[in-house]
């Protein structure tokens, strides 16, 4: 969309945006909401993906400010894997900008077919307070923050699970505490991304702006919500939500 939006357009921008600021500070999946409503009015995939990251800065926001009991002496891992994430966004960014469209489109269904089965997984993982992991195990894990931070820079749908994921075997804290320090470390991913494309890419603004207010509220409500809510449910129902997003990727890409 290149003209301003209609109040009615900007409102449904608003609600998306709150629907997909809960669905990404509680279960990681901003984009099963934010990238189709995006594209649903009007703007093209690679577009939709680089405006998309100018509103989702704002969820992180919101959802740091709700979570202040769970990051509270854990700022420092919010920094140190905040930085491994960016070098890989930078990355990633530049990527997007460099293939086509066509490419973007046909592989981003495996990638969330792939983070949703990786959240199944990782609640399996029983953390062993006794001991210390190898280095070269944490080593591999940095490594692959770096490769995740790229995708996020790249695409960003579902990157949020595998940055979840991984988190979840760095830190040895609980859901609540992981997923805290995920939002915030997705916000620095998110920000690169946005002052890279601000200078390289076309991003929506009239769209952006009204997801983002949206986002702001509803990234506040998410951890909220999931102080509420088993974790096991929540890692089904992202899982769940996985599985649907990349059908329908895999339909708009394939079929």
């Amino acid at each position: 969309m290149t003209s301003i939006p209609s109040v009615g357009m900007l409102i449904y921008l608003l609600l998306g945006g709150v629907v997909a600021g809960i669905l990404a500070s509680a279960a990681s999946f901003a984009s099963l909401a934010s990238y189709p409503l995006l594209l649903s009015v009007g703007v093209a995939p690679v577009y939709a993906n680089v405006t998309n990251d100018a509103a989702l800065i704002w969820n992180s926001l919101g959802a740091v400010f709700a979570s202040g009991r769970e990051l509270h002496g854990h700022w420092r891992e919010v920094w140190t894997y905040g930085f491994f994430t960016v070098v890989g966004s930078i990355i990633g960014c530049f990527l997007l900008l460099a293939f086509p469209g066509k490419v973007f489109e046909r592989i981003v269904p495996f990638f969330i077919l792939i983070a949703g089965a990786m959240i199944l997984i990782s609640g399996k993982h029983q953390p062993d307070l006794t001991q210390q992991k190898p280095q070269w195990l944490k080593g591999l894990y940095i490594f692959l923050l770096v490769i995740v931070g790229g995708y996020a820079g790249y695409f960003g749908a579902a990157s949020g699970i595998v940055i979840l994921v991984l988190l979840t075997y760095l830190t040895d804290e609980n859901f609540l505490v992981v997923n805290a320090i995920k939002n915030a470390v997705c916000g620095f991913t998110n920000l690169i991304a946005l002052i890279i494309y601000s200078f390289t890419s076309k991003i929506y603004w009239w769209d952006a702006v009204p997801m983002a207010i949206g986002m702001f509220i509803g990234g506040y409500l998410g951890p909220i919500v999931l102080r509420h809510i088993p974790a096991k449910l929540i890692r089904w129902v992202i899982a769940f939500l996985a599985l649907i997003q990349a059908l329908i990727f895999f339909k708009q890409a394939y079929l």
